[in-house]
């Protein structure tokens, strides 16, 4: 995979680290090697068996930042072969940009948004429709301003 100069900046977040308060604030950056796979490594990552329409799927999450208000969230996640009727709204307003792999997105007017490796995407707080996917990598960026994120 090779990301171009606009992935790049993408990738490369000014955002507030999660440091101690003797630190200084820096950037988090998300390195091209590391989303090659190797990101998963990280002690942080949580792995969960979940359940979709599709039956049972493994997800990783490798959350590289959370502000002190709970309300912007950053990482890397991967998940398997899945499927959710989204029939209440999607509570969060979320960026993604995948790395491998792609889901397709029938909003309930039933327009339909491809995504693949390489695209970016942003779904609204208020979205509904159905996500299905045979699996991914993305970086995210969630905001939840209406309350914390879990």
């Amino acid at each position: 995979m090779r990301l171009t100069s606009l992935h790049c900046a993408l990738v490369v977040c000014v955002l507030a680290s999660r440091a101690g308060a003797d630190e200084a604030p820096r950037p988090i950056r998300l390195e091209h090697s590391a989303l090659a796979g190797a990101i998963f490594d990280d002690s942080r990552t949580v792995v969960k068996e979940e359940q979709s329409e599709r039956g049972a799927f493994t997800t990783r999450d490798m959350e590289a930042f959370l502000s002190s208000d709970r309300k912007l969230d950053m990482g890397v996640y991967e998940a398997g072969p899945n499927r959710y009727t989204i029939s209440e709204p999607y509570g969060v307003d979320e960026f993604m940009y995948f790395l491998k792999g792609g889901v397709t997105l029938t909003s309930e007017d039933g327009s339909v948004t491809e995504v693949r490796a390489g695209d970016a995407v942003m779904i609204p707080h208020d979205w509904k429709g159905v996500w299905d996917t045979d699996g991914y990598t993305k970086i995210y960026v969630i905001y939840s301003p209406a309350k914390p994120i879990d």
